[in-house]
């Protein structure tokens, strides 16, 4: 026994919808004008049912979490890979000025920001110590943002004596964001303290804030001088750092040196290192690549 097919729910209110027309038509017209009413109902019904299959779904549903129809337009960006934090990296290219790119950047340290902050200048006591020394660590150890939660990569390059690192990594969303708050109080915490050196000399220490690119998702920066004496005479280090999210991954910057902070390097990097970081992230390829120094 053959089943009848399956009649679709347009196509019955459709029919439906030409009946009545049909038979209204009949009961109020006659001979001549009767047919003409009914081969206008018949139209009208027709494109009832017309409307309808145009409105009836033609595939399966996007699941783009917005409601976009395609969902491409509010994609959130990917998850940052290896290879992708790689290819976000910096090159000479993006660089003006005669800047260099170097090998073993992992190992560069400033012994100016090695000490320990000085407890007995803070009139709050030990939790803002607590942070200026963490800022000094931070930047010490190349981890200012914390320790990263995926991939991660690291370039350096150098102009005389002054350097410029690029960090490109993923982190946990939450304390990304912690953490370019906790930037953001440092200025206002840690203007300016003393840290005592391991040799016994003492450096000062001034905080301020500067502004970033408006690139990323969202972003902070520093100014950081520290004064004191150096391979036996006096010295002063100025960086300038600064930070932009891009969904859950990063890129951080710093530049400076004895010779100064080069805030117009730091600043070109920032725009240029948010911006390949951007379009790994979206799928793309920035060039030019880096090159392999490892």
């Amino acid at each position: 026994m053959s089943r009848r097919p399956v009649v679709p729910p347009f196509r019955l209110v459709a029919s439906a919808l030409a009946a009545a027309a049909l038979l209204t038509t009949a009961a109020c017209s006659d001979d001549g004008a009767a047919t003409t009413a009914a081969d206008t109902a018949a139209d009208q019904a027709r494109a009832a049912e017309r409307d309808i299959a145009e409105q009836a779904p033609t595939g399966s549903p996007t699941g783009s979490p917005t409601g976009s129809p395609t969902g491409s337009a509010t994609a959130s960006p990917s998850a940052l890979t290896e290879s992708g934090a790689k290819a976000a990296l910096l090159t000479e290219t993006d660089l003006e000025g005669g800047w260099n790119q170097v090998r073993d950047v992992g190992k560069w340290r400033d012994s100016m920001l090695i000490g320990q902050v000085d407890v007995a200048q803070f009139l709050t006591g030990k939790a803002d110590a607590s942070d200026c020394q963490e800022l000094v660590d931070g930047l010490y150890g190349e981890d200012l943002l914390g320790k990263p939660s995926g991939a991660s990569a690291l370039t350096g390059f150098q102009q005389g004596d002054s350097r410029l690192l690029e960090q490109v990594a993923a982190y946990d969303r939450a304390a990304l964001d912690d953490r370019l708050k906790w930037m953001a109080s440092l200025p206002q915490k840690c203007d300016q303290f003393t840290l005592d050196g391991s040799g016994g000399g003492e450096r000062t220490v001034q905080v301020t804030e500067v502004p970033v690119p408006e690139v990323g998702d969202a972003r902070q920066g520093l100014h950081v001088t520290v004064r004191g004496d150096a391979d036996g005479g006096p010295a002063t280090l100025s960086l300038m750092v600064t930070a932009v999210r891009v969904g859950d991954s990063a890129v951080t910057v710093t530049g400076g040196g004895l010779d100064g902070d080069q805030k117009d390097s730091v600043e070109q990097a920032t725009q240029a290192g948010a911006e390949r970081l951007r379009t790994v992230l979206d799928g793309g390829t920035p060039s030019p690549q880096p090159t392999d120094l490892d």
